[in-house]
């Protein structure tokens, strides 16, 4: 890369390229016609950024990868007052091909695509925003953590050849059935700890789930999005806070690709390719919209196309396309703040029910 020949005279736009790491950083300073004024690599911390940058002039345009541990940087920048960009890790992958790579020319070339206007941007979410997924994500990880213990005491009685004649190990019977067993000592002293262990995961999931429902209450938009029938209070706080604001998707297509619902697409002269969905996106979302459809009688409008497209193409197919329905619905609730229609029956058609992200009125778009 071509350097700038005289560093202090430079007065015009600077555009900062950042490649953020664990505990070092290096950070590349450019001019408006793409050379290098500047690269210093740092010990990260706010204040070795923050001095950094305040050789960049005003206002200048600084880009950074959403990688590890993104957020102090975002937050560093922002107090300073600098125009910040965040780029998608998918977007810049390329980097990855190229036969010399190292941290000085990350850095540069994330500057000179945000020069060139050709940066793939991601969301940057205000704090508060933030905040609400810390929440909400280590909630899931402890159900997750729940979930394994739980697998693993059914391993433990697969083992010893204890049948399980109930549907539920852990509900009222199979606690008795648990409590009656006797087995070898170390096949007893691993279940009780991980009984154990799962209530104390109860008494933190509950927690949590708590300080979501505080922080959520007042939402309208928490509200509305459980009127659409197989959303709760727990999945809709994860539409909530992993979507934030849903006024940055133009309309509900892109909700749901954004949430890696639509189908790959692959096409190149006259030969097309669509598979399966790309999941490309957040993975707590697509799990709440799944979930949220699974269990829904056929009265309901979305039970009713669910069912009869499993008869055609099966049930996975048809749950993942309730589903993306379903996330549309989402989209029309948080955007509006309210649903229109009565989305508890069915339609009377014998066709399938048109998406959501059709053209129609505003008065009716939840109700096709």
């Amino acid at each position: 890369m071509k350097r700038y020949a005289d560093v202090e005279q430079y007065t015009g736009q600077q555009y900062v390229g950042i490649d953020l790491h664990r505990r070092r950083t290096v950070i590349a300073r450019t001019t408006d016609a793409g050379e290098l004024l500047e690269a210093v690599q740092i010990t990260n911390s706010p204040l070795a950024l923050a001095e950094v940058l305040t050789r960049a002039g005003e206002h200048p345009e600084v880009v950074l990868e959403a990688t590890y541990g993104w957020y102090w940087a975002v937050d560093t920048l922002a107090e300073i007052g600098a125009s910040t960009h965040l780029a998608h890790p998918l977007g810049v992958k390329a980097f990855e091909y190229r036969r010399v790579k190292n941290d000085l020319r990350d850095s540069c070339d994330l500057a000179d695509l945000l020069r060139m206007g050709r940066l793939p941007e991601a969301w940057i979410a205000p704090p508060a925003t933030r905040e609400l997924r810390e929440l909400v994500r280590h909630r899931a990880k402890l159900v997750s953590m729940r979930s394994r213990c739980k697998a693993q005491v059914h391993a433990v009685l697969a083992k010893c050849g204890v049948a399980v004649p109930m549907s539920d190990l852990f509900g009222v019977a199979g606690t008795d059935l648990l409590n009656r067993l006797a087995l070898p000592a170390a096949y007893t002293a691993r279940i009780n700890s991980l009984r154990r262990i799962m209530d104390l995961l109860d008494f933190e999931i509950d927690v949590f789930a708590n300080l979501v429902k505080g922080r959520l209450a007042r939402d309208p938009g928490y509200t509305a999005v459980q009127v659409i029938p197989g959303i709760g209070p727990i999945l809709g706080s994860v539409f909530v806070a992993e979507i934030g604001d849903v006024h940055r998707f133009p309309g509900p297509q892109k909700l749901t690709c954004w949430a890696g619902m639509t189908p790959l697409h692959r096409e190149s002269d006259t030969t097309v390719r669509r598979g399966k969905i790309t999941k490309q996106g957040s993975r707590l979302v697509r799990w709440a919209a799944v979930e949220s459809v699974q269990r829904l009688p056929a009265t309901t409008r979305l039970g009713a196309f669910r069912d009869k497209l499993a008869l055609k193409r099966g049930h996975n197919i048809a749950v993942v396309a309730a589903a993306r329905r379903q996330l549309e619905y989402v989209f029309y609730a948080l955007r509006d703040h309210h649903v229109t229609a009565d989305l508890r029956t069915p339609v009377t058609s014998t066709a399938c029910p048109p998406s959501a992200a059709d053209a129609v009125p505003a008065s009716t778009r939840l109700a096709s």
